[in-house]
């Protein structure tokens, strides 16, 4: 039964080696410092040259109205409610009827102002030295800057890019196709002599100032119940947001003072229109009595028609207050008829009506119309709220129609009563003299219009003084300040930190993806992970030109990396009979011929006679690190044209001898299956101590796939960083499946640079378990020791054993 090797592996789960990444950080140190380097470099000129952003917050309290104490106790309980008309006093701040209005009522908003310098190009607020009047009545493009030069304090370049180069005066019109606009100079006080003479400025066009401003408001509540509101708006001039700001609360405010006075105006516009009609009607009646008394002389009269007079008063009186009734519901009945906003209805307890259902309805109604315009602001159609709004609005205007019409025909019914009533009464006047009959239908006209006159105008003036004492629910608490800009970019030692982050994340970012996409071997521990097949040894790097760095210079570290794998294979050729050695490799490039070579010149430096025998019949390089022909070898005694003795040449190397390649031939691998390579191998078992086969690369062709019957261990070369992992799969698959016993894995190429976590185990291959370590620093070798760099010293200072 033959022996495995002591390290037979077991396969690892894939981790993260620490330790080995630190390394590779280390390594690359110069990366990090030049990505460090040139994220710095950015943000010092993002630092210097970019344009500053401040921020400005103002806040206002929203509902500030005066309230009882149990109106204030019912708001606190209900946080529902009171949030939600903070969101609605939000959304009206937010909406683009106000954010328009604000902006259309300050001026110097409608032209923007560019000073442009070396690299930046501020923009000026009240500060440019000409001040330009659009002419509104005729075109003028938005958006397109138009570059001024000062040349003087009265003339000026004007520039518009591909169209226009021209000099005028300042105060001289422009007018083309797209610009209609006069430049005025403007002299600041304490003027100093401006960087640069050279501006640009820009029509701005409201509509999508509006929608700009809109976009950057923020609006946040001092706490979650609270109705105090923090209004937030970045720009690039302190004072422009503080007065956008500013302006932006006291239309808001105006806004709903407005709103609130709506009920008054509209009241005040319907008692006008009734009174227009009262004051013709009671001129004419003064006019006729007037004249009525100077023609038939009456003073007074009669105690009975005084009585009848009396009775006659109070008719009238609730003819009148049925007649002003009715003229308001219809009123009402017009609003619901033509869909009107009841926001702006007039109450019914203004025309002295006390109907409590009648009221409440006209109350909800103005309060659900208010709630929809709000939605309105920021809602789509189909949003959940407004739709149900909606509803509601839909279903108090059907029932207010039905309560209306009910309404309309029993006040008819009592008008009908009460001209019943007055029917009446002017049957006992029709008995009274004529003189004084005609007299008192007379004295009744006048009577009933004053005193529909007299009832308006008291009702006029209660609405006057309503809307007079009105005032605003809402109140600015603090002003925007310009003195008090917070800065908001850029911020220079947030931008140095986050430089320095990305400065160290774009090297790392890119050493992880290479590490996590590199196929190629570059550790021992690889292997380890992947494979159950030993490895018998390391190989380092050849820094020589010879192909023979081991019979040229056997003190090398490298010379003792192949005694350690000679000594180890000794633990898996313990049987005397065990001779046969197979050097093979997955593709060429790995380095077989090499390690082959060396091997068994280290092994007849041992006193053991050895034959290199050149198996690679389709690419032969042995008798090329020898300077040997190659007209007779293997292939021509395979066939029959050369003898047993021929092909056995003996080196200048002791004990070492090989047997080239020979010719190429049209067929090697049917050479190689002949009985004549049986007959070959068995003779020279015989002869030698140690026979080594260099083989042809495994997953090219077959050949030494073939080769390994006659084999006693098998070797196969990886190179480190060229090999890639998919080789040990094969390597696995070739012991589990095609049965090679013996097959080890021998790593070559090894370079202390690409990774100091090895060299403390492997050592370039000696002492790997068989019971021999070597280390550096023993004087086992005199090879010349390396020119460490600076950072190669710290790495092997933090990670020596």
């Amino acid at each position: 039964m033959e022996n495995s090797p002591a390290n037979y592996n077991v396969p690892q789960e894939e981790t993260i080696d620490v330790r080995k990444f630190l390394i590779t950080v280390l390594r690359n140190w110069y990366w990090f410092a030049i990505s460090i380097f040139i994220t710095y470099s950015i943000a010092f000129l993002v630092n210097r040259y970019s344009e500053p952003r401040y921020n400005l917050t103002a806040t206002l309290i929203v509902n500030d109205e005066k309230k009882s104490t149990a109106e204030i106790l019912i708001n606190a309980l209900d946080r529902f409610n009171a949030r939600r008309n903070v969101e609605n006093e939000i959304a009206i701040l937010k909406s683009y009827k106000v954010a328009r209005k604000a902006l259309s009522e300050l001026p110097d908003f409608e032209i923007s102002y560019y000073s442009i310098g070396r690299v930046r190009k501020p923009l000026m607020y009240k500060t440019a030295p000409f001040k330009v009047v659009v002419d509104t009545s005729s075109k003028n493009l938005y958006g397109v800057p138009v570059h001024i030069t000062i040349l003087s304090d009265k003339e000026f370049l004007l520039e518009i890019e591909g169209s226009v180069k021209k000099k005028l005066l300042f105060g001289e019109r422009f007018s083309n196709p797209s610009f209609n606009f006069t430049l005025f100079r403007k002299f600041q006080k304490d003027e100093k002599s401006p960087i640069s003479n050279k501006y640009f400025f820009v029509i701005n066009d409201l509509n999508e100032l509006t929608n700009a401003y809109r976009s950057k408001l923020s609006l946040t509540t001092n706490d979650k119940k609270g109705t105090v509101l923090i209004l937030s708006s970045t720009g690039y001039v302190p004072q422009m947001e503080a007065d956008y700001l500013n302006k932006l609360m006291e239309v808001y405010i105006q806004n709903g003072l407005d709103e609130k006075n709506q009920t008054a105006i509209n009241t005040i516009n319907f008692i006008n229109e009734q009174l227009s009609t009262v004051v013709d009607s009671l001129s004419k009646v003064e006019d006729k009595m007037q004249s009525f008394r100077l023609n038939s002389k009456i003073i007074d009269i009669s105690s009975e028609g005084q009585a009848i007079m009396a009775r006659m008063a109070k008719v009238q009186t609730d003819k009148v207050n049925y007649d002003l009734q009715l003229r308001y519901y219809k009123y009402i009945k017009t609003y619901i008829d033509q869909r009107k906003d009841f926001r702006q209805v007039m109450a019914p307890s203004v025309m002295g009506i006390s109907d409590p259902i009648l009221n409440k309805t006209v109350s909800d109604l103005s309060e659900l119309y208010a709630e929809r315009n709000v939605l309105m602001l920021s809602a789509q159609n189909n949003n959940p709220a407004l739709v149900l709004v909606n509803a509601k609005i839909q279903s108090s205007l059907d029932a207010l129609d039905e309560n209306i019409k009910e309404i309309i025909k029993s006040t008819e019914i009592a008008q009908n009563e009460v001209s019943r009533r007055q029917a009446d009464i002017e049957k006992e006047v029709m008995q009274l003299p004529i003189t004084e009959r005609r007299y008192l239908n007379i004295q009744r006209d006048y009577k009933l219009n004053d005193q529909i006159y007299n009832f308006l105008l008291q009702r006029r003036a209660e609405a006057d003084i309503a809307r007079a004492s009105n005032v605003a629910d809402n109140k600015i608490l603090d002003v925007a300040s310009a003195e008090n800009p917070v800065k908001v970019s850029p911020k220079p030692g947030r931008n140095k930190i986050i430089a320095i982050i990305i400065g160290i994340l774009i090297p790392l970012s890119i050493l992880i993806l290479i590490e996590f996409f590199n196929e190629k071997i570059v550790d021992p521990k690889d292997i380890d992970k992947i494979t159950k097949v030993p490895v018998f040894g390391s190989v380092g790097h050849n820094e020589k030109q010879s192909e023979m760095p081991v019979a040229e210079n056997p003190k090398s570290s490298l010379a003792e990396s192949f005694r350690a794998l000679r000594t180890n294979l000794q633990y898996v050729m313990r049987d005397p009979d065990k001779k046969v050695i197979c050097v093979t490799s997955t593709i060429s490039g790995e380095g077989k011929t090499f390690c082959a070579v060396n091997l068994a010149s280290i092994i007849a430096q041992s006193n053991k006679k050895t034959l290199l025998i050149s198996l690679d019949l389709r690419k032969p390089k042995v008798h090329k690190v020898f300077n040997m022909e190659n007209e007779r070898g293997l292939s021509t005694y395979l066939i029959g044209k050369t003898d047993y003795n021929d092909v056995i040449i003996k080196t200048n190397i002791h004990n070492l001898y090989i047997t080239p390649a020979g010719p190429i031939p049209p067929n090697p691998a049917e050479l190689i299956e002949t009985k004549e390579m049986e007959t070959f191998i068995q003779k020279v078992r015989k002869d030698f101590d140690i026979i080594v086969m260099d083989t042809p690369p495994i997953a090219i062709v077959t050949d030494a796939v073939l080769l390994s019957r006659f084999s006693d261990a098998v070797i196969f070369v990886v190179r480190q960083n060229y090999s890639t992992k998919d080789v040990i799969h094969l390597v696995d698959d070739l012991h589990t499946k095609k049965d090679i016993k013996n097959i080890g894995i021998l790593i070559n190429d090894i370079k202390a640079s690409s990774y100091y976590g090895y060299g403390r185990r492997y050592n370039y291959g000696y002492g790997y378990g068989y019971g021999y370590n070597y280390a550096y620093g023993q004087d086992y070798y005199n090879e010349s020791p390396k020119n460490l760099s600076y950072m190669d010293k710290v790495i092997r200072f933090l990670f020596r054993s």
